[in-house]
């Protein structure tokens, strides 16, 4: 999934590879459906997904590609695939990264993190904690990648500084980033996707999924404190031999002009994550129609900051928001939408329901096969795959509501299994090879990693079983 996963990317041999696992994909699905419409669907979407873990750096290519070949087949139409392509989730990551962009070039993330540090008198064992907390707190008021550049930015610096093992600060925060981006929908794509499609508010979120989160982070607290705990006495020796040394000046005072701007960014950002919070409650009270001030606030938000950033508004759009990425989500979403639309996902459905017949083991199948399955694949891929399924079980009598959270619980959680699992996880090994030329193997990162995954993924199944019984 990585950027930078191989050398070999594109080479006529793995393209080949590519090409005969494609056919052999639409062979299979021809014989087993009745519909060239069906098989079209799944076959397109199937290549979408092998040709991500595959070829990562030419997704978009690969997307552009695949809705060309649905609306030449007349698979799906222009009215639908617009329709399927969530403009409104697009639009609201937009306007969010927008938001995030200010703040971060204002100086506020940085500002913040460092406050924090002296606040723990940079002892290792309090900063590790305090970092886990931060990164989970982050990750769910802004968003993951966000979160981790910061997090490890500031990490990063702290243990140059006092000659400390990286490892143990950027993998803890690591986990803690992915939980905490499940709190809210505003911390990772798949809440947002989930929550719109799903008609689950901001304050579902708070209700529904924020105990988790702030469970599991007490529990990885706990393990990563325990897993570490020789790095971390001797990070505490070397610590305290600088600090009584006299060397404790790591960040330097903000000036005067440059801390307006800090405090301007922070209040506009929080003032819309409130805005963003009440929105349902609003919209009651006005009487509009479900999710319309979700968008007004981050529209007027993202407004607000680009006119007071008026000189660099268009370099703060050009820069701040991951176009790239926004234009595979909605190919890939539009793809999706064609597997709901061609039946494909009706006969999932049933194929589910025919294997695990009560409400139970059917959110225990959508927790854990989302969750393993998101430790080998590109989250959005899989939740976007799955979400026309949950929706096709409820239309059969299901409750869809335990589905969704075991949905984002599962697609979330199951990212911190591997390296590989989410984007902040690639991110921040980016990262650390960079800065110190660390190079992550991949049964190093496993055995935390697995215990990082599976034990917010049993709170969480003991929290759906325990509400929805």
């Amino acid at each position: 999934m990585a950027e930078n996963s191989s050398e070999n990317v594109g080479r006529p041999r793995d393209f080949a590879i590519y090409l005969g696992a494609v056919a052999v994909t639409g062979i299979v699905l021809w014989f087993a459906l009745d519909s060239f419409l069906q098989v079209m669907a799944g076959t397109i979407f199937i290549a979408t997904v092998i040709g991500t873990l595959m070829f990562w750096r030419f997704r978009l290519a690969i997307a552009f590609i695949g809705i060309t070949c649905l609306l030449a087949t007349q698979t799906l139409d222009i009215a639908h695939m617009i329709e399927f392509m969530s403009i409104d989730v697009i639009i609201f990551l937009v306007a969010m990264m927008i938001l995030v962009d200010i703040a971060k070039d204002s100086g506020f993330f940085t500002w913040l993190l460092g406050k924090l540090l002296r606040l723990t008198n940079y002892d290792p064992k309090k900063v590790l904690i305090s970092m886990m907390v931060v990164s989970t707190l982050m990750a769910a008021m802004v968003d993951e990648v966000t979160s981790i550049l910061f997090i490890t930015a500031i990490v990063f610096e702290y243990c140059r500084h006092f000659e400390l093992d990286p490892l143990p600060y950027t993998l803890s925060c690591v986990l803690a980033t992915n939980v905490g981006s499940s709190a809210t929908m505003l911390g990772n794509p798949v809440g947002i996707l989930i929550g719109l499609r799903g008609n689950l508010t901001f304050e579902d979120f708070l209700v529904w999924s924020m105990p988790v989160a702030m469970m599991s982070l007490v529990l990885l607290i706990f393990v990563c404190t325990f897993w570490y705990r020789k790095p971390l006495r001797e990070a505490k020796y070397k610590v305290g031999a600088h600090m009584r040394g006299g060397d404790n000046a790591l960040f330097e005072e903000i000036s005067n002009d440059k801390m307006r701007e800090v405090k301007l960014s922070g209040i506009l950002l929080f003032a819309t994550i409130i805005a963003v919070a009440l929105h349902y409650r609003i919209e009651l009270l006005l009487g509009a129609e479900k999710f319309t001030y979700l968008l007004v606030a981050a529209f007027a938000g993202a407004g607000i900051g680009l006119l007071w950033k008026r000189s660099k508004a268009q370099h703060i759009v050009e820069r701040g928001v991951d176009w790239w990425t926004l234009l595979f989500f909605t190919f890939l979403f539009a793809k999706a939408g064609a597997l709901k639309y061609t039946g494909l996902t009706d006969i999932l459905a049933g194929g589910i329901a025919s294997m695990a017949t009560s409400q139970l083991q059917i959110t225990t199948f959508m927790l854990w096969f989302s969750g393993i399955m998101s430790a080998l694949l590109d989250n959005v891929v899989l939740i976007a795959a799955l979400i026309p399924v949950v929706q096709s079980l409820a239309t059969i009598g299901f409750n869809a509501a335990p589905l969704w959270w075991a949905l984002l619980f599962g697609g979330v959680y199951g990212g911190n299994i591997t390296m590989i699992g989410s984007t902040a996880n690639i991110v921040a090994l980016g990262m650390l090879e960079k800065q110190f030329n660390y190079h992550m193997r991949f049964f190093k990162w496993l055995g935390i990693g697995i215990a990082g995954g599976v034990i917010p993924m049993l709170v969480g199944q003991v929290w759906l079983m325990v509400f929805f019984h």
